[in-house]
């Protein structure tokens, strides 16, 4: 099972999560390509620290919105979410290289990568780049979503992932965010539906229903309160129950 988490996301002096201490805890890091967050130093130290660690790095990629961190969806032409993606995506390859690193996956970011769960006219003009960009760029992200459709379609490897520390509903999508218990906050519990997820391919939605998720990588989150804590029980509760880690990359 691979752990993945989002990284590189500070901006200047403004620092989002506590990189160094979620490293050590995750097999692949899905980093800020400097539109939604990140900016080159963040980028050349987040791909340095994976490249060290023997870290996957992932181009995180999302809308060109610094100001909303990413998380307003963005009416975007086909052709300035393509130009977007391949701009992000050279960006972050190029400073990966440079240390030695490479870009080994693609995952969408905030208000994108909910949008393209259904949008398939965003999620083409994403696939689209990518394929003009890297042909057999690994794709991770939501399962059953209209991204990861299109990817196959394209014939790119796909990969979904799932939370182990958010709500489900019975459809099998993520409770929002803004509803009241979207997100979990009890490690032990978290752990918990983390190994079941690891081991049975399966998580509890919110009404009892249990749900089938076949995931080869459980997103960490590093940037709310407790959350390394909770990363930390997350992997040694996998450790324990025997799981392998290594990135699906």
């Amino acid at each position: 099972m691979d752990l993945n988490a989002d990284l590189g996301e500070s901006f200047g002096t403004w620092t989002m999560g506590d990189d160094a201490a979620m490293f050590p805890l995750v097999t692949s890091a899905s980093v800020a390509c400097g539109l939604h967050a990140g900016d080159p130093v963040t980028m050349l130290d987040t791909c340095r620290a994976a490249y060290e660690l023997d870290v996957k790095v992932g181009a995180h990629l999302g809308y060109p919105d610094l100001a909303g961190f990413g998380l307003r969806s963005l009416d975007m032409t086909f052709d300035d979410l393509f130009g977007a993606v391949l701009y992000q995506l050279g960006a972050l390859d190029g400073v990966a290289h440079a240390v030695g690193a490479s870009v080994d996956y693609v995952k969408l970011h905030g208000a994108l990568y909910e949008r393209t769960v259904r949008d398939a006219e965003q999620s083409s003009a994403v696939i689209a780049a990518i394929q003009a960009y890297d042909p057999g760029l690994p794709v991770l992200g939501f399962p059953g979503s209209a991204l990861l459709g299109i990817a196959e379609e394209a014939g790119h490897p796909v990969f979904a992932e799932a939370f182990a520390d958010r709500a489900y509903l019975p459809d099998g999508t993520l409770v929002p965010r803004s509803q009241d218990g979207a997100v979990l906050h009890d490690a032990g519990q978290i752990a918990e539906r983390a190994v079941r997820l690891a081991t049975k391919g399966e998580v509890e939605a919110v009404d009892g229903t249990v749900l089938r998720i076949e995931a080869h990588s459980l997103c960490l989150h590093g940037d709310t309160p407790g959350s390394i804590a909770t990363a930390t029980a997350i992997r040694t509760a996998l450790e324990a129950a025997g799981v392998e880690l290594e990135s699906f990359a």
